[in-house]
């Protein structure tokens, strides 16, 4: 029996997403477990593994399409030495199941289209029912449909999406454009059904890159060398978005410090070079001991802002910044500061190379109560960094460089490095701050204490 392929939820939070790549073509035999496509949701580009054996009847969705909302078919699996035909036709090759579910919208605009243009409908008895995409007051939408709407005049309480739970969505602006529903005008309001279309599809489509700021047309551009336009993607769309509102609603004020790491790099040395080591102990991994340990120490720097409470976390769960193609993304150490040095370092370079490799699971990067970004390794001397939300706090980790210390009155030399803390301040006060950088400080230039 044939069956409907849809497009996974690959993480808590996704609502859709981009069918980036088909790694297999109609025809294709697939047994469970084989990896079918690769799609990309917000946070990074993941493998999308089949669940039942089968054939491949029929791609519903090609390849590099965007906006692919969870749960809309992609594909048709047919069983082996059933009928392709016979198997398509059996399931339909609808590209909406939230649409069929809601009584076909298509199908009722083209009924209501049939109605005679010369009677239309007294305003008094219009039906009343509201579209699936709002709920009392509130309309459903996602941010690019309302920026579609207002751009084109649309009012979406008029509409009705074929997203999850009947959200608006890209898809159903356009369909709205090409048949010339949901104008907000006056004169729309009294129009019959049948009215002409307010945008040819072609027009529809040339609307749709409407999140394009300034626009590609725009004069000033004939004023620079040539460029190349390179689309956003989901990941970019992301990390804009919510470093944006970071930096905007979020009140940050940053402590720095240096701290003198010799005796830091002699212990790893002689840790490193232990016989019979089975790891290689970097100088970040003992930032993320440290950071984690100083957390415990002064918990209340461990914390999260919310509207109605602070969090104040019992374990720290460490997320790293590791720069990837196309932006970045913090993979989590769970429960770090109970964790050893080498196991640390271990768990640190695995995810980091699965961040690399776009096969990090949602678990392994969602979460996190403090994250550390170094930029130490390309030589950056010191930098303050963005608050990943909802956390409180995050820590920039500079490049260790030879500097002239004063010790006991007379002038020398040390491996020094800069380490800047940024803090939210709704959740946690300049004091606690300064206590958290105090003790991050003494756990670097003592690191024997790591192993207490």
């Amino acid at each position: 029996m044939a069956i409907k392929i849809l497009m996974p939820a690959l993480s808590p939070t996704m609502t859709e997403g981009t069918l980036a790549k088909w790694l297999l073509k109609e025809g294709d035999s697939v047994a469970s477990g084989d990896v079918m496509a690769e799609i990309e949701t917000d946070k990074a580009t993941m493998e999308f593994e089949a669940v039942d054996e089968g054939i491949i009847a029929k791609i519903l969705i090609e390849g590099g399409t965007e906006g692919v909302a969870v749960n809309e078919p992609i594909a048709i699996l047919a069983e082996e030495g059933e009928d392709i035909e016979t198997a398509i036709a059996s399931v339909g090759d609808s590209k909406s199941e939230a649409a069929a579910a809601k009584g076909s919208e298509p199908a009722k605009m083209e009924k209501a289209a049939e109605k005679p243009a010369s009677k239309p409908e007294p305003a008094a008895e219009k039906p009343t029912e509201k579209p699936a995409a709002s709920s009392g007051d509130r309309i459903f939408a996602s941010p690019l449909a309302r920026r579609m709407a207002e751009n084109e005049g649309l009012d979406l309480a008029k509409l009705s999406g074929s997203g999850p739970h009947g959200r608006i969505v890209k898809r159903d602006i356009e369909d709205a454009l090409s048949s010339g529903a949901g104008k907000a005008t006056a004169a729309s309001d009294t129009a019959p059904v049948d009215a002409p279309k307010a945008a040819a599809p072609a027009a529809a489509k040339a609307a749709a890159p409407a999140e394009a700021v300034p626009s590609a047309d725009d004069p000033i551009f004939k004023m620079l060398p040539e460029a190349e336009a390179v689309p956003h993607s989901n990941m970019r769309k992301t990390i804009a978005k919510r470093l944006t509102e970071s930096a905007r609603d979020i009140p940050h004020f940053t402590l720095q410090v240096d701290v003198e790491i010799d005796k830091l790099l002699a212990m790893r040395k002689q840790l490193n070079e232990r016989d019979g080591a089975d790891y290689k102990i970097s100088v970040n991994d003992f930032v993320i001991k440290a950071t984690a340990l100083a957390l415990t120490r002064v918990p209340d720097c461990n914390v999260a802002y919310t509207d109605s409470a602070i969090l104040k976390f019992k374990k720290v769960d460490m997320a790293m910044a590791v720069a990837i193609d196309g932006g970045l993304i913090t993979p989590i150490i769970k429960d770090c500061a109970s964790k050893g040095l080498a196991t640390i370092s271990k768990e640190a370079k695995a995810l980091a190379a699965k961040a690399r490799d776009g096969k990090l699971s949602p678990e392994e990067y969602q979460g996190g109560t403090f994250t550390i970004s170094n930029l130490g390794m390309f030589g950056v001397k010191t930098f303050t960094s963005i608050i990943n939300p909802p956390q409180g706090g995050i820590l920039s980790v500079g490049a260790g460089e030879q500097r002239p210390v004063v010790k006991d009155g007379a002038l020398g030399m040390a491996t020094v490095m800069s380490l800047s803390l940024a803090v939210d301040h709704r959740c946690i006060d300049g004091a606690s701050g300064a206590a958290l950088v105090k003790e991050l400080k003494a756990l670097i230039e003592d690191p024997i204490a790591l192993m207490l």
